[in-house]
């Protein structure tokens, strides 16, 4: 992986996604995911740790979508390898967060685009073979039509409720 995509989204948008510092996240994380919050608010402890990428057109010297991806194990999994177990249990996952499109930019295949480099990268790079999130139970139906299922419980931040997913990103499993 290059750690550059670039794709055709619509007609005339050619589309260019790279890894980016977590600064560059934080003003759509704010606008798109929590606007009541400060831009200090949606800063994460582990955003440091993290692996971040925008998705820009031509047009605009910041990003239209921004992802997060994390090294983090399934919430109740404890990643303990021996030799070449690599059992449902043991198998090492990656979270993404704070996954947010440019409200003048969605449902034109951006999001989709990000998405799936951001699974890539977390197969590739973290060689993570789970991917998963805390989703937002209005966007659950999103994840799902790209391979992403429910697990666990709905739960609440704030007022916004919420479904843990996940989807394994092994080639030969779906």
């Amino acid at each position: 992986m290059s750690g550059q995509g670039e794709s055709e989204v619509k007609p005339n948008l050619v589309l260019r996604i790279i890894p980016i510092d977590v600064d560059a996240t934080l003003e759509l994380r704010q606008s798109v995911l929590w606007p009541n919050l400060s831009i200090a608010e949606v800063l994460l402890a582990e955003d440091n740790s993290g692996l971040h990428f925008g998705a820009f057109v031509s047009q605009r010297e910041k990003p239209i979508a921004v992802i997060s991806l994390f090294d983090e194990p399934l919430p109740g999994q404890h990643l303990v390898i021996c030799g070449n177990d690599t059992s449902p249990s043991q198998r090492k996952s990656a979270r993404f967060r704070k996954f947010a499109c440019d409200l003048m930019h969605q449902n034109q295949g951006i999001g989709t685009q990000l998405f799936q480099h951001a699974a890539e990268a977390a197969r590739s790079t973290m060689g993570a073979s789970i991917l998963w999130c805390d989703a937002r139970m209005s966007s659950s139906a999103w994840y799902k039509k790209r391979g992403m299922v429910e697990f666990g419980d709905p739960f609440f931040k704030g007022d916004v409720k919420f479904i843990r997913m996940k989807m394994s990103l092994d080639a030969d499993t779906s």
